[in-house]
């Protein structure tokens, strides 16, 4: 998964992020945010990009939960 010395070499652009990958990362988001306290059925029914801003601050999940 790393990236390694393929973009330390000048004339490379950085790779594309990939849809499986960007799954994988909302997926450990919520898991995270469920592991915080919340409840995973309001968590289910996030969108990605305020799933990313409640991560921002854990300790104001905690105190809500």
């Amino acid at each position: 998964m790393g990236t390694g010395r393929t973009l330390r070499k000048k004339p490379r652009t950085r790779p594309a992020k990939s849809p499986g990958e960007k799954r994988r990362r909302v997926k450990v988001q919520k898991a995270r945010l469920i592991k915080l306290g919340m409840d995973p059925a309001a968590v289910e029914k996030l969108q990605p990009d305020r799933i990313r801003t409640l991560l921002l601050r854990p300790a104001r999940i905690r105190k809500t939960a």
